[in-house]
């Protein structure tokens, strides 16, 4: 078993607790800045329309959807021993691309600049899958 990826993945885990922070420390001033009061955001609905300001929740959401076959990636990789250069540095590419795409939702959400990173990050992962693919293959 190889513990190469830990690292990434704890750095990805970092990045969602990061967000998750900084999503709550911008709802809850909005949520008392605005006077809006909690039982009208009862519903996931009802929050978008309420608040203005839902850049860090969206990513904090978006970073539990995609990144869940990272951390599997990352566990199988782990298990069986591939813990090649270029898996390693695709796990940390895609951390990095991860953190970029969150710097943009959460800042300036310029959406072109946030797509290509994403696009990008999805890319690094399903080329660790497919990596990952090949070698256990070639290995049957």
């Amino acid at each position: 078993m190889s513990t190469a990826f830990y690292l990434p993945m704890v750095g990805l885990a970092t990045l969602t607790l990061v967000v998750w922070a900084l999503a709550v420390q911008r709802r809850v001033r909005e949520i008392r800045v605005r006077r809006i009061p909690l039982r009208s955001l009862a519903h996931a609905r009802d929050v978008a329309t309420a608040l203005e300001d839902c850049r860090a929740m969206d990513n904090f959401n978006n970073l539990l959807q995609v990144p869940v076959l990272f951390y599997a990636v990352c566990l199988v990789l782990a298990q069986t021993g591939q813990d090649g250069p270029l898996f390693v540095a695709g796990a940390w590419g895609f951390v990095l691309l991860r953190v970029v795409h969150s710097a943009i939702q959460v800042g300036a959400n310029r959406v072109p600049q946030r797509f290509y990173a994403w696009m990008a990050s999805t890319l690094v992962l399903f080329g660790l899958w497919a990596g990952l693919a090949v070698q256990l293959l070639s290995n049957a």
